[in-house]
């Protein structure tokens, strides 16, 4: 008997792209570009934020390639193509410029200047690896088109927090009455968008600080805080050094930096160690935080590559904190939280869509769990 033997598989589909850029003659080199190799269609190419708009709905590509100018309406075109029909957008060239303003809007990788000429197969190789990352990240839809068209659209808010001693404001969040607990969360590779997913279904009553750390190169934090700060119903600031950490207020960390959490919920900013790759770290911060804050903390480790924070997340559980890992098939990569899980740091592991509300029911039972200890004492 001839043993049956596994089909083979085909080839993977080639990736649709739609290519918006200042010119046709631009349009026309990108497409070139992508087309050089195997693995790529491109469906279309715009000139406008309208085209793309168009082409976008129409031909419900993989990935967006975007090197329209701001100025041009680069940034008209991410806002209507996030808002009509949510795709991965990567930015490049001239766009690339306003990097902070392009990660806002919705885009969800920028291309910048490269050690290679635009046209040599090195930044041709880097392109099309961008384009291949992006086209496997999960969007969700970014309304500011249609909110900016009928006039809802508020001017942002800054992501610097409030003085310390400054005067108190109806606006302003509620000061606790003891420590709060703090709900540290990690994440890497493909991080904006599940950040996105987790803090915009967060309530505006929750009575935690937030802290949370992303892998990111320097220049694109504040543009990620912006964007975080237009879709969360808790405001998005940048954590500074000696800042306290305020209920109902997400704080995200800087680059270049490690953010640490001392006594009285006090952030420290240090370098990071030599050798360090990912910065700033996860393992750091949560660290700190199980050190700090013990039982009236909660971990949330996301997708990512590597296993930085796994480390960090099963000294918070060690310490009492509640811990919890995303599950592999919402990762766009599992493995910071497959590394967790083999450490058996994760307590709870969840879908992407299903954090929010564990997380509210982690805060909920470690400020009833230490209430009662506390209760107990007196």
């Amino acid at each position: 008997m001839t043993a049956p033997t596994e089909p083979q598989r085909g080839p993977a589909p080639p990736l649709v792209v739609v290519v918006v850029a200042n010119t046709r003659t631009r349009a026309r080199q990108l497409r070139n570009m992508l087309l050089g190799g195997p693995g790529f269609v491109v469906a279309g190419d715009a000139c406008t934020p309208e085209e793309a708009e168009e082409l976008v709905l129409e031909h419900r590509p993989g990935v967006v390639l975007l090197d329209l100018a701001p100025e041009c309406g680069g940034l008209e075109a991410i806002e209507r193509i996030m808002s009509a029909r949510a795709t991965p957008i990567v930015v490049c060239g001239d766009a690339a410029d306003r990097a902070q303003d392009a990660l806002a809007a919705g885009a969800v990788d920028v291309v910048g200047a490269l050690d290679a000429l635009p046209t040599s197969p090195q930044y041709v190789t880097a392109l099309r690896r961008h384009l291949r990352v992006a086209s496997r990240i999960r969007v969700i839809t970014h309304p500011r088109a249609r909110l900016r068209a009928r006039g809802l659209l508020a001017e942002q808010r800054p992501v610097e927090a409030p003085a310390e001693d400054g005067p108190a404001s109806s606006a302003a969040p509620r000061l606790p009455r003891l420590d709060p607990v703090v709900v540290a969360i990690g994440a890497s590779t493909g991080g904006p968008l599940a950040l996105a997913t987790i803090l915009g279904a967060l309530p505006i009553d929750l009575d935690a600080a937030v802290l949370v750390v992303q892998h990111m190169a320097d220049g694109f934090v504040e543009g990620l805080a912006h964007w975080l700060d237009g879709i969360s119903a808790l405001p998005v600031v940048l954590a500074r050094d000696g800042q306290r950490l305020r209920p109902g207020m997400v704080h995200l960390a800087p680059a270049r930096k490690n953010t640490l959490v001392r006594s009285g919920l006090r952030v420290e900013l240090h370098d990071p160690l030599p050798g360090q790759f990912h910065i700033p770290g996860i393992d750091a911060t949560f660290t700190s935080i199980g050190a700090t804050c013990h039982e009236r903390a909660v971990g949330v480790l996301l997708t990512g590559m590597g296993r930085d924070g796994a480390a960090g997340l099963r000294k918070m559980r060690d310490k009492g904190a509640i811990t919890i890992g995303q599950d592999e098939p919402t990762s766009v990569v599992w493995g910071m939280p497959a590394a967790a899980a083999a450490l058996d740091a994760v307590v709870h592991e969840h879908a992407l869509p299903d954090i929010a509300e564990a997380v509210v029911s982690a805060v909920r039972e470690a400020q009833e769990a230490t209430s009662d200890v506390a209760g107990g004492a007196r």
